[in-house]
């Protein structure tokens, strides 16, 4: 099995290519550029996922793609959203095109955080209707929505992946996503916390790991459903993340700035869907931000005079 992942270099694909090789798939990372640092067994392609003919070359051959490339995050969609609808949507377009006639199986990382929007009732099925209030979610349904099409006219093998909020060793909230990220990041240097809005905010977290062992699951085995929900089922509000922070970093500072509008007030995802056929016990919250801290504490943040 030859399993393909564009946007290897970010930061669910480099944990997404470690996960595939341990399942035992001939695993190659295509991104702009190829990482200084690389895993071993690992088959690593520079190229631009935007020019056709690069596109083209690199999924000549595989026998599963994970689609996990995306120019803007849900903090900057307000400002790069053109660009977004522009170049992501298109090329998203184009690559179902190329793979529509092929057994080729493509499984895209959506976003469960983003794609609801505003929702009632909680928590959310992947038959609740989408409705998105920032251009980051609605770029991602919009690619949803024309692998439907190709899926329902060409029969292509194609699934959704609606990511909850992941977490874990590789992000970097500087790029735009990441609130456990950033919390422990700057508690560790002694920094303050920024929160926007009150606090109350609900998130469904989910380790990185989980994500991924969910992800080469998906890929690498007959999926019964064409969109999946990868969630831990629970919502937890930034406060409630904080409390669990602080008992590792009693004097962790934290600063309530205005609430932003590409946020929504709660996002929590069902995952009764995923649970029929994935029968692998997820990482617990507390757990998980615990493997975190410890990890960040560890290997960045021993010396608290280091810089992020």
């Amino acid at each position: 099995m030859k399993a393909l992942v564009l946007g290897g270099n970010g930061f669910i694909g480099r944990n997404l290519v470690k996960t595939l090789k341990e399942s035992g798939a001939e695993v190659y990372s295509f991104d702009l550029h190829i990482p200084s640092e690389r895993e071993p067994g690992i088959t690593y392609l520079e190229g631009d996922f935007f020019d056709d003919y690069v596109l083209k070359q690199t999924i000549c051959g595989m026998d599963l793609i994970y689609h996990a490339v995306c120019t803007m995050n849900p903090g900057n969609s307000n400002d790069k959203f053109i660009m977004g609808y522009e170049r992501d949507l298109i090329q998203s377009i184009k690559l179902c095109d190329m793979l529509r006639e092929t057994p080729v199986k493509m499984v895209f990382l959506s976003s469960g955080g983003t794609v609801y929007g505003k929702q009632e009732t909680f928590p959310i099925s992947e038959t609740a209707l989408p409705m998105p209030i920032n251009h980051y979610g609605n770029l991602k349904l919009a690619i949803e929505n024309a692998m439907r099409v190709f899926r329902y006219q060409n029969h292509a093998n194609f699934v959704i992946a609606r990511i909850a909020n992941p977490y874990g060793p590789g992000q970097d909230y500087r790029k735009g996503v990441g609130f456990i990220d950033a919390a422990i990041r700057r508690a560790l240097l002694g920094e303050a916390i920024e929160v926007w809005g009150s606090g109350n905010v609900v998130r469904d977290y989910i380790y990185i790991q989980d994500v991924c062992d969910v992800l080469a699951f998906l890929g690498l085995n007959d999926c019964p459903y064409d969109t999946v929900n990868i969630s831990s089922g629970r919502g937890v509000s930034q406060r409630d993340i904080l409390e669990v922070i602080r008992r590792h970093e009693p004097d962790m500072r934290v600063n309530y700035e205005p609430a932003r509008s590409v946020d929504a007030e709660k996002v929590q995802l069902s995952n009764r869907r995923l649970l029929k056929f994935y029968h692998k016990e997820l990482i617990p919250l507390e757990v998980g931000i615990e493997k975190y801290y410890q990890y960040l504490k560890k290997n960045l943040y021993g010396n608290k005079e280091d810089t992020i």
